[in-house]
């Protein structure tokens, strides 16, 4: 049995790489089967099709996330203390599940989503726009459309991550420092 939960593991780690790097369209199961070094067919034991397994993946880190970001959340203190461990978590996430966050970003309004997988999202963003929208209420966040703020955060991170996993720029805790105070100040109200 252990070979078998091997097996899926290793399809569902493939998947998310590949959907990451080249798109839910551009990636194929035979693909997915060679980069997993198992066969096309063992793939289709585990999932009915494509549009199967890319909901499995996008539910799971989808749900992962969303628990990162909520796991000892600081709900009484500052909002800038919030956004802190918002963007810790975030930081944390994407160094523990490479692709994951840049999947979810350049999938979450795809058609092929199923209603769980939108409705997952939903929650998670729903989460987002609770911390700014009470932001906003306390007079600290801009009173900008929700999804604008979240756009530049989410955006400028993870064009930041990519610069990190190609070498371009050195990562450090000081960049992710200022990384953090750049995206606070961003969306604060000066």
């Amino acid at each position: 049995m252990p070979a078998s939960t091997t097996k899926r593991d290793n399809i569902l780690s493939s998947a998310l790489m590949l959907f990451a790097e080249r798109g839910f369209d551009a990636t194929t199961i035979p693909m997915i089967a060679n980069e997993a070094q198992v066969g096309a067919g063992t793939i289709y034991r585990y999932f009915e099709n494509k549009e199967v397994l890319v909901n499995t993946l996008f539910q799971y880190y989808v749900k992962m996330f969303a628990e990162t970001l909520a796991e000892d959340y600081p709900g009484n203190s500052s909002i800038r203390e919030q956004f802190h461990h918002l963007f810790r978590g975030m930081t944390r996430f994407t160094s523990e599940h490479e692709h994951a966050l840049y999947f979810i970003k350049t999938h979450n309004g795809a058609y092929f989503l199923d209603n769980t997988s939108r409705a997952d999202f939903e929650r998670l963003l729903n989460r987002l726009k609770h911390f700014l929208d009470q932001g906003k209420e306390a007079g600290v966040i801009r009173d900008l459309p929700s999804m604008a703020m979240i756009a530049i955060i989410f955006g400028g991170f993870l064009e930041l991550h990519q610069l990190v996993r190609s070498g371009n720029i050195e990562e450090t805790d000081d960049l992710f420092i200022g990384v953090e105070e750049s995206c606070w100040d961003a969306i604060r109200y000066h």
